[in-house]
């Protein structure tokens, strides 16, 4: 009711004590509301950060969403299909956007990649 969202699913991540909503495409910024008041009065009611994820179709929509707002530059999948990892590259002026305070947008894209592609890690690097 807060955001007049419909979110598509929700994580909670124990970790860093936060529920993580996936939404649709382009209705991020609908679900934050301006200068991200939604997003306060939701975390208010459930007494926990709250942040917003754009579904993606792919691994590389997911990615670059999850890690929204670094800009990334290449995604390159690795492995089998018992045990994959994403390396995401991204420029230099981004890598601290992209790893997150204490890792806590890589560890968002993490729990959403393991959820919806079965993609066990991911790293994230700096574009050379």
């Amino acid at each position: 009711e807060i955001t007049r969202i419909v979110p598509k699913d929700c994580i909670f991540d124990e970790l860093f004590n936060r529920y993580i909503f996936v939404v649709g495409k382009g209705q991020a910024s609908l679900a934050v509301g301006r200068n991200g008041v939604k997003v306060r009065l939701l975390r208010g009611v459930l007494k926990r950060d709250v942040e917003v994820v754009e579904e993606g179709e792919s691994v590389e929509e997911l990615v670059k969403s999850a890690l929204f707002p670094a800009k990334v530059a290449e995604i390159v999948v690795h492995g089998n299909e018992y045990h994959k990892v994403v390396v995401a590259k991204v420029s230099r002026d981004s890598i601290a956007f992209a790893i997150g305070r204490n890792g806590r947008n890589v560890h968002r894209a993490r729990l959403l990649l393991r959820r919806y592609f079965n993609i066990s890690d991911i790293r994230v690097v700096q574009r050379e």
